[in-house]
């Protein structure tokens, strides 16, 4: 039973052996991270409790228990995990004569993970056009700052310098600017980080701005293991994450943002497949995203506020690639959920 244990748990597909009562007795690996729960938090319970399939299974999963008829339904909608939606195809079959088998094949990981390549190479595409602009920026810049300082050497009063200290000071504030659109080009210190400990600092910085202005709730997978990362960037990353919600919830009744952490197994990002990954789920209940913008959120420059920089997602993203993960969205009007996903041990590192 150990041996097929472990081959279970090797598959993308998630499966789910239930009892005669429809109580859960096995899910996989794959299961557990398509249902956002793990299999002690499950297991003896009610299948319905995992997952809905609001137009099939109360009939469905009876009927083939009783009949022996196995079932198969291809783009289904199953809700789980608060009303979350998924799509996917499903089987049912009976095992022996009173237990069944579910296998589900999620089809929103396919989509997924096309989307996330195509993020990264844009990514890296916005980057390379980014240094190229900012060197050719960067260059007359200095030149501007180096005349400016000649200049006001030169000049007999302060009235005059303080025209040249305003062309110093705005060619310092551009190049800083630029500087933000790059990013650090610092690579992360990876040592063991605490992902609770990244939560709660980022908690306590904004609390202390507007003390008790917005609630916070947290769903910790508490018997997460420590991830290798960079814990001063991991902070950062979920700071700007934060500060965005932060500011969309000011004019929101009853302010809420969500923290969930859990471990996500056999979970592939770009061309690599880990083994274990950790998710981490920002979720406020504000006006959302703007559709005109929500597909190009992660470009510098990109701000759905009038007074925003657009550099915080921008800056994000560039952490979370460094510590090789993904940064996912999902935003409607009350709900809008950024998703970290970073492995628990780096490729590469022994």
């Amino acid at each position: 039973m150990a041996n097929a244990q472990e081959v279970l748990d090797q598959l993308a597909t998630a499966v789910v052996v239930l009892d005669g009562m429809l109580h859960v007795t096995y899910l996989n690996q794959a299961a557990e991270s398509f249902f956002g729960k793990s299999a002690p938090r499950v297991l003896g319970q009610e299948v319905r409790t995992l997952y809905v399939d609001p137009a099939e299974q109360a009939t469905v999963l009876r009927n083939t228990l009783d009949t022996g008829q196995p079932f198969t339904k291809r783009e289904a909608v199953l809700l789980s995990n608060g009303q979350r939606r998924q799509r996917a195809h499903y089987s049912v079959e009976r095992l022996g004569a009173d237990a069944l088998l579910i296998e589900i094949e999620p089809l929103d990981r396919f989509l997924r993970i096309n989307r996330d390549d195509r993020h990264v190479a844009l990514q890296e595409t916005t980057r390379k056009l980014i240094r190229g602009l900012a060197h050719e920026i960067k260059n007359p810049l200095g030149g501007i700052r180096g005349a400016a300082q000649l200049l006001d050497r030169e000049l007999g009063s302060d009235g005059q310098r303080e025209y040249t200290r305003v062309i110093i000071d705005e060619a310092d504030r551009l190049k800083n600017l630029v500087d933000r659109m790059l990013g650090s080009n610092e690579k992360p210190r990876f040592e063991p980080v605490n992902i609770h400990r990244v939560l709660e600092r980022v908690v306590q910085l904004i609390d202390v701005e507007e003390p008790g202005r917005i609630a916070f709730a947290r769903d910790y997978d508490l018997g997460l293991p420590e991830l290798e990362g960079d814990f001063g960037k991991l902070v950062q990353a979920c700071l700007n994450i934060m500060r965005n919600a932060q500011e969309a919830l000011v004019d929101t009744p009853a302010p809420r943002i969500e923290l969930t952490t859990r471990a996500v197994r056999q979970f592939t990002i770009g061309p690599h497949r880990h083994r274990v990954v950790v998710r981490v789920d920002i979720q406020d209940n504000g006006p959302g995203i703007p559709a005109d913008i929500a597909d190009r959120i992660y470009y510098p420059m990109i701000s759905g506020r009038p007074e925003g920089t657009g550099l915080g997602l921008s800056i994000t993203q560039n952490i979370v690639g460094q510590h090789n993960g993904v940064l996912e969205c999902d935003s409607t009007p009350g709900h809008t959920v950024f998703s970290l996903y970073i492995p628990l041990e780096q490729p590469g590192r022994d």
